[in-house]
C-alpha cells in the first residue's frame, strides 16, 4: 500500500510498509558496505541488531528484493546484491527524466484550481515537518509519507499514465524510487538539511509550474532526482550523494 494525497492534498499518515525504519536501516547498511555483496542477511541476528522481531525484517527483505538490493537464496534467506555507482546513477537519471517530463507537462498545460489547492496542501505537510528546525522521533515516517504523496501527485496531475508505468518499472532498480530513502538517523542535523533541501525542491518545482515555465520545472525535477537519493555520508563508499558527480 502507498501513501496517497486525498482531494485536499492531505497525506494519509497510515504506515505504507510495516517496519519502515527496518527497511531504511538495511538500505543504509547495504549502501555503506556494512553488509557486503553476497553476504547472507540472517533474520534473527538482524532483528536483534535493530531491536525488532523477525517479521519486520522478513517484510523489509521482500521489499528490498523488489528494489533490486537483495537476492533470494532459495530457502536460505537473502543476500545483499553487488551494486555500483553507475547502476544507481543510471536509474536515478531515468527517474529524473520521467519526473521532469511530468513537471514539464503540468507547467505547459497549467494547474486547475483544485490541483493547485492539492499541491499547496501537500507542501504544507512538508512545511510542518521542518518548522521545528530539527528532526524529532516520527518525523522520518512523516517525511516518507509526504514525499511519496508529492511524487504521486505530480505523476497523477501530469495526465500521462505511461509516466507512472515507466517509473514503476524503473523503481525495481537500486535506489531509483522516490520512496527508497537511505538516511543516517544518528546524524540528525545533516539529515535535516538533506531532507529540507528535498522539500525546497518540491516547493521550487510547484513555483515553476505556477509561473508556467516548463524548462525550469523540468530541470528542477531532474536535479531533485539526482540530489534526493541519500545523504553523502550514507553513499560515501560509492561516491554518490549531494555534490557527487552523476557521471561515475
Amino acid at each position: 500500500m502507498q501513501h496517497r494525497s486525498d482531494s485536499d492534498g492531505n497525506v494519509d499518515q497510515r504506515p505504507t510498509k510495516p517496519g519502515q525504519h527496518v527497511i531504511i536501516s538495511l538500505r543504509r547498511m547495504i549502501a555503506e558496505g556494512a553488509i557486503q555483496p553476497g553476504e547472507r542477511i540472517a533474520e534473527v541476528a538482524t532483528a536483534a541488531t535493530l531491536g525488532v522481531s523477525r517479521m519486520p525484517v522478513r517484510t523489509a527483505l521482500r521489499a528490498l528484493e523488489a528494489e533490486g538490493l537483495v537476492t533470494k537464496l532459495g530457502g536460505r534467506g537473502y543476500a545483499a546484491r553487488a551494486i555500483t555507482a553507475a547502476e544507481i546513477h543510471g536509474a536515478i537519471e531515468v527517474r529524473g527524466v520521467l519526473e521532469g517530463l511530468a513537471a514539464r507537462r503540468i507547467a505547459t498545460q497549467g494547474l486547475s484550481s483544485l490541483d493547485e489547492q492539492r499541491f499547496a496542501a501537500c507542501l504544507a505537510q512538508g512545511e510542518a515537518i521542518f518548522a521545528k528546525g530539527g528532526l524529532a522521533d516520527g518525523d522520518l515516517d512523516r517525511f516518507y509519507a509526504y514525499n511519496l504523496a508529492f511524487h504521486d501527485l505530480l505523476i497523477e496531475v501530469s495526465g500521462n499514465p505511461s509516466i507512472g508505468q515507466a517509473l514503476a518499472r524503473n523503481n525495481h532498480l537500486p535506489f531509483a524510487s522516490a520512496s527508497a530513502l537511505a538516511v543516517d538517523w544518528s546524524d540528525r542535523p545533516a539529515e535535516f538539511a538533506h531532507l529540507l533541501a528535498a522539500h525546497r525542491a518540491h516547493c521550487a518545482v510547484v513555483d515553476a509550474i505556477l509561473r508556467r515555465v516548463p524548462d525550469e520545472a523540468e530541470q528542477v525535477m531532474r536535479n531533485h532526482a539526482e540530489a534526493a537519493v541519500g545523504s553523502a555520508s550514507v553513499f560515501r563508499r560509492l561516491g554518490i550523494g549531494p555534490g557527487a558527480s552523476t557521471t561515475a
